[in-house]
């Protein structure tokens, strides 16, 4: 029997390095965007284009694929053609000190109002006292003082003629005025007073009385002209104080004229600076303040400081902030507070501005992994998002674990285009369980693994080479470097018609083949040093595999790869160890006996196998009663396990294996041990492509390498997945010499033949197989363990007869 292998063509992507027009990367223009993208570029634009609220986006793909640097190249880009958005600041609350006020300036100029307080204040500070300290100021304030001391001479002056003209004399004393009764020119005394008629003591209480009466009305005659006297005095410093503040708040005021809220501000300002002069005339800032902060606490001109949150003077176009560290404090922003002799004190200067807000009218992005492991991260971000709205709050407060008197900022309008960079898990756990997650990432950016293996895609690839060359400094790459790279590429994607997109492991390439070439004092990287730099990255990696070598050579792993054995087959898998993929070799046993337990399968019943390896198991069952149970039923017990697997075995590529085990065992028929087999089956017998082809095809090369080739040794894989193999030139030499064979199958019924070398059996009009094949020597099997079966019921049940107590009467 002739089966078909493949050709040493058809066993790896051969890039010809002809088909290129330049000699070398150093003639090729730098790349512009992102390679093989498309679907994913597409989405970026429309992303960034559309300004509707909600359409912020989420980048997802594959780590390594391009996301970051792209997004970073293209955001800026797009920023940079976009206006500068508004500065803010907060300033001082005058109604509501705890609530400060929010103000927007535009681009530029939050900087330029902040210098403008700074030297308002300084102005206030020199011209105030200054004003103060002219003669006209000390002249007037004298006049409203001396004709307030004539008015109050006159009010007592008038106060004391009345207690004469009654007899009496005033007396001041600290509770107020005290009349004394005189007799003949004499003030008596308490006694004399009570010595008196009570008709004269009840005259003298009774003018008594109306002099008090007098006195209180002349005292507050007094108060009111003090009162009048102290207005006087405030309209004079008010009238001093504004010919010292108003034309230079009014020069403010003009400046900032478009600015309804600054003027308004200002107005503000001016108000409590009047009231406020007594603080501006006192002595030097901090005398005789034992600490330095109690000077910031006694500086009359601190709460007319300008806390500028968002200064956009130095930026071209809408800002893009890309924030490494997302906290919750870094997105959102904070009030900081200040510890001074023990207490915590905070005020408006000391709010600070999150990533949000520093980005608003432009682009934020972001790791989301980052932001959703940071506490409270998420939900800050997703609030802002929602309510279009920064309001800085304490985290300690968002959560009621911190209950002190604080600041409550003014809300401070956001509009912001975030950009999520994750993977897709990262994606689908956000869309299927954040309720608010699809209406705020309404753009989904989806960036591929692989992309055509066209041409326009390998020149592209070129230019990616360029561009790194030019920018990171390494050789130039010349026509069979840069086709080495494009087969490299080809073998990551794992397809002959694909290529990878995972730049970053193609840089780590690019980098290494550099050194070599610079080791080789080489002026260009030629497609050797390329496979140099493969072959040592692997190299270095492949600890794990060289000890399994080790062991399979000096047979601690029990493996053969010559002759033939009865329910015994050689499976492939692949091991992972982070930074290197290789193929592994395994002995799969089958074991079939009498019995009505169907396939057992030792991995499943230790727990070491995932449900899809069980669910491969599971559809064997399946296959063999669509083939040997339309007319008896199964009575067959089968017994499977990976040989010497002392850890976890997933994935259903070794189903198909696992069934010419069984088979063989049925059947008793031997299967060569030189063919090792992968693939997954279905329940009617046709072989499914699995992963990792290449990696399978290679691990059992170097076993067989290892061993000794003999010439027969070969592999057996499904059909779909020829494309998917981009083997090493070890083993496509070793194909074209003849010496490894690769063998495509179909179905179960082909793999067997393959395996035996007998035929795999086709029914008849009776629905029976040929004795001499191997489903009809299954058959013949199946039907002996039906008829053992039978006949062991019947003599069950004759046994169960002989000791039925209800016949004991009838024998005798």
């Amino acid at each position: 029997m002739e089966f078909r292998t493949l050709k040493p063509e058809e066993l790896r992507y051969i890039c010809d390095p002809s088909q290129f027009e330049f000699e070398s990367t150093e003639s090729v223009p730098p790349l512009e965007g992102i390679i093989g993208q498309e679907r994913a570029v597409r989405a970026m634009e429309f992303g960034l284009t559309i300004k509707r609220h909600g359409y912020n986006i989420f980048m997802t793909g594959r780590t390594g694929t391009g996301k970051i640097s792209y997004a970073q190249t293209l955001v800026n880009d797009v920023a940079a053609k976009e206006k500068a958005p508004d500065d803010w600041c907060y300033v001082y609350n005058f109604d509501s000190p705890s609530h400060p006020m929010a103000l927007r300036l535009p681009c530029g100029q939050g900087s330029r109002f902040a210098k403008d307080m700074e030297e308002l204040v300084d102005s206030l500070k020199l011209e105030i006292p200054k004003a103060f300290d002219a003669d006209d100021y000390e002249r007037e304030k004298a006049e409203l003082f001396k004709k307030f001391q004539e008015t109050r001479a006159e009010l007592f002056e008038e106060l004391t003629s009345k207690a004469k003209e009654e007899g009496f004399v005033l007396k001041r004393e600290s509770t107020g005025f005290v009349s004394v009764p005189i007799i003949d020119g004499k003030e008596i005394t308490g006694e004399e007073f009570e010595a008196l008629p009570a008709e004269k003591k009840a005259e003298f209480e009774e003018k008594s009385n109306e002099i008090q009466l007098k006195a209180i009305q002349v005292m507050r005659r007094i108060q009111a002209a003090e009162r009048e006297m102290k207005e006087a005095i405030k309209e004079l410093e008010n009238k001093i104080g504004l010919f010292a503040v108003g034309y230079l708040i009014d020069d403010l005021k003009e400046r900032y004229a478009q600015e309804e809220s600054v003027v308004k501000y200002l107005s503000e300002v001016q108000n409590d600076v009047l009231e406020n002069l007594d603080d501006f005339r006192s002595s030097e800032e901090g005398d005789g303040a034992p600490f330095p902060w109690m000077k910031k606490k006694g500086d009359p001109g601190h709460k007319y400081q300008v806390n500028l949150v968002v200064d956009n003077k130095d930026t071209e176009g809408a800002p893009v902030i890309i924030e490494t560290n997302p906290t919750y404090y870094n997105l959102v922003g904070r009030v900081e507070y200040e510890n001074k002799m023990g207490m915590v004190t905070t005020d408006y200067t000391m709010i600070k501005a999150g990533s949000l807000l520093k980005a608003n009218g432009g682009y934020l992005i972001l790791q989301v992994r980052d932001v959703l492991t940071n506490p409270g991260a998420w939900e800050g971000m997703k609030r802002i998002l929602k309510t279009r709205e920064a309001c800085m709050e304490n985290l300690g407060e968002q959560f009621g674990v911190l209950a002190m008197a604080s600041l409550r900022p003014q809300a401070i309008p956001v509009n912001v285009k975030v950009i999520l960079i994750g993977n897709p898990f990262l994606y689908q756990a956000l869309y299927h369980y954040e309720e608010d997650f699809s209406k705020l990432f309404k753009v989904k950016a989806d960036f591929d693994t692989e992309m055509d293996a066209n041409r326009d895609n390998m020149t592209e690839m070129a230019s990616f080479i360029a561009t790194h060359s030019q920018r990171e400094g390494v050789k130039h790459f010349d026509r069979t470097g840069v086709a080495s790279l494009v087969e490299y590429s080809s073998r990551l994607a794992d397809h002959q018609q694909k290529l990878s997109t995972r730049f970053n492991e193609i840089v780590e390439i690019i980098f290494e083949a550099d050194a070599w070439a610079q080791m080789a004092n080489a002026e260009v990287v030629n497609g050797e040093h390329v496979k140099k730099a493969i072959e040592e990255k692997n190299y270095r990696s492949d600890t794990y595999e060289q000890k399994l070598q080790e062991m399979l050579d000096e047979g601690t792993i029990l493996l053969d790869m010559d002759g033939e054995k009865v329910g015994q087959v050689n499976g492939l898998s692949v091991l992972n160890s982070g930074d290197y993929v290789f193929g592994r070799p395994s002995r799969i046993t089958a074991v079939t006996y009498l019995g009505k337990q169907g396939i057992i399968n030792i991995e499943r019943e230790t727990k070491m196998s995932g449900r899809i390896h069980d669910k491969g198991l599971l559809t064997l069952s399946g296959y063999l009663a669509a083939i040997f149970a339309q007319k008896i039923p199964l009575s067959i017990s089968a017994s499977l396990t990976f040989e010497q697997l002392y850890s976890g075995v997933e994935g259903d590529s070794a189903s198909s294996t696992e069934l010419y085990a069984i088979l063989s065992s049925l059947s008793e028929l031997p299967l060569r041990q030189d063919i090792a087999v992968t693939g997954s089956v279905n329940q009617l017998g046709q072989i499914q492509p699995i992963g990792g082809a290449t990696h399978k095809v290679e691990g059992f090369f170097k076993a067989c390498k290892l061993k000794g080739l003999t010439g027969k040794q070969g592999v057996m894989l499904p059909v779909q997945n020829i494309k998917n193999l981009n083997l090493s030139d070890e083993v496509v030499d070793a194909v074209r010499e003849g010496k490894f064979h690769i063998y495509p199958v179909t179905t179960i019924e082909e793999g067997i033949e393959i395996l035996t070398g007998v035929p795999s059996g086709k029914t008849d009009e009776e629905g029976n197989y040929p004795e001499n094949t191997v489903f009809g020597k299954v058959a013949a099997k199946l039907t002996r363990y039906n008829e053992l079966m039978q006949k062991s019921r019947e003599d069950g049940e004759e046994k169960k007869d002989d000791h039925d107590p209800g016949c004991a009467g009838d024998c005798h």
